[in-house]
C-alpha cells in the first residue's frame, strides 16, 4: 500500500509539471508559475486545528488538490489582455464552483480546450446527439481571462479544486 501511495504521488507531481499551462499577453511579459497542493488539518499548542496547505504526501483516489497558478508581469509597463488556460489533469475531477481568480472573467471547456464558454453555456453532445449542459465532471479546462491591467511588477493568482479519481 505504502509503495502504492508513492506511485500515486510521484505521478501527480510528475503530471504537475507537464501540464501546459499557457498565458497569453505581450510577449514575455508574464511569468507563470504553478503548484499543486493539499489541505491537512494542523492542530497547533493551543488545541486550535487549523487547515494548512502543503505538498501532496499521498495522492490516492479520493484526494482532493488544490491546483493554484501564480502570473507576475515581468516587464516595466502595465500588462493587459491576460488569459491563463489550465487543463484539469487527467484521472481527476473538478469540483464544482472551485476555480478563483480575483478580477477575472472564468470559462470551462470540455472539449480539450477548443472552445470556452461559461459554465451554464457549456454544451455537450449525448451519444444519441442530443445537447446538454456539461457537468463539472466532464471539464477538461478551464481559462481565465484577467478583466483589468496588471501593473509592473505585479501577480494576480487563479487556481481551482480536482478530485483524484
Amino acid at each position: 500500500m505504502r509503495i502504492l501511495n508513492l506511485l500515486l504521488t510521484s505521478a501527480l507531481l510528475a503530471l504537475l509539471g507537464c501540464i501546459p499551462l499557457s498565458a497569453h499577453a505581450a510577449e514575455g511579459a508574464i511569468k507563470v508559475t504553478s503548484i499543486a497542493q493539499v489541505e491537512v488539518e494542523v492542530v497547533g499548542k493551543d488545541g486550535k486545528k487549523t487547515l494548512k496547505r502543503t505538498p501532496p504526501e499521498k495522492a490516492v483516489p479520493g484526494t482532493e488538490v488544490i491546483y493554484t497558478t501564480t502570473f507576475e508581469n515581468t516587464i516595466n509597463k502595465a500588462a493587459e489582455n491576460i488569459s491563463i488556460n489550465n487543463p484539469i489533469p487527467n484521472d481527476s475531477e473538478y469540483k464544482a464552483g472551485s476555480a478563483f481568480g480575483k478580477n477575472c472573467e472564468i470559462l470551462f471547456s470540455a472539449d480539450g480546450g477548443k472552445t470556452f464558454g461559461h459554465a451554464e453555456e457549456l454544451k455537450i453532445k449525448n451519444a444519441d446527439g442530443k445537447e446538454r449542459v456539461a457537468l463539472p465532471k466532464e471539464y477538461t479546462h478551464i481559462q481565465w481571462n484577467y478583466k483589468t491591467k496588471l501593473a509592473p511588477g505585479k501577480s494576480g493568482e487563479v487556481g481551482f479544486r480536482a478530485a483524484i479519481k
